[in-house]
């Protein structure tokens, strides 16, 4: 069984599956409008990213899909809703850039992580070109051929 790859002490969710699906082309950082169960929860580690997708709608910016387990302890006076769409806060530049690639270059914007800046919570958004099938195939490719090279050179200087 393979190891679990130990994430850095402020992420709270990866989307991996962006990663494999996408180049990244360029990175952005974004504030979350968030309500107070959300954040303890996000504290508790219970979010996930896998089919979550930027819309850009009206000059703002929102998270599609992106799912917040309430906790049962922190929510119970509030009917919490774990796939409502959130506000990304972004500044008037950042924001023309990701609606110029969206709407004239064909890229996609695609959430990438959520994690802990200071106090506060930050959302890592990219501009995505999609793989096709023999991108991703080169891609793991490229992976094995690096693990295969790190083995040999942790177990080269064993042999002495």
């Amino acid at each position: 069984m393979a190891k679990q790859k130990k994430q850095s002490p402020g992420t709270i969710a990866l989307n991996k599956k962006a990663l494999h699906d996408y180049f990244i082309e360029q990175k952005f950082e974004a504030g979350l409008v968030l309500s107070g169960w959300e954040v303890k929860s996000l504290r508790a580690g219970k979010a996930q990213l896998v089919d979550s997708y930027i819309l850009l709608k009206d000059g703002e910016a929102w998270l599609m899909g992106c799912h917040i387990t309430p906790l049962t302890s922190a929510s119970t006076h509030v009917v919490a809703d774990p796939t409502r769409t959130r506000k990304l806060l972004l500044n008037k530049r950042e924001l023309g850039k990701l609606f110029g690639g969206v709407q004239q270059k064909g890229y996609a914007c695609v959430a990438l992580s959520i994690y802990w800046k200071k106090h506060l919570i930050k959302c890592d958004i990219a501009l995505a070109k999609g793989k096709k099938e023999f991108d991703k195939r080169h891609t793991e490719k490229e992976r094995d051929s690096d693990r295969e090279i790190q083995r040999a050179m942790r177990t080269k200087g064993k042999e002495d």
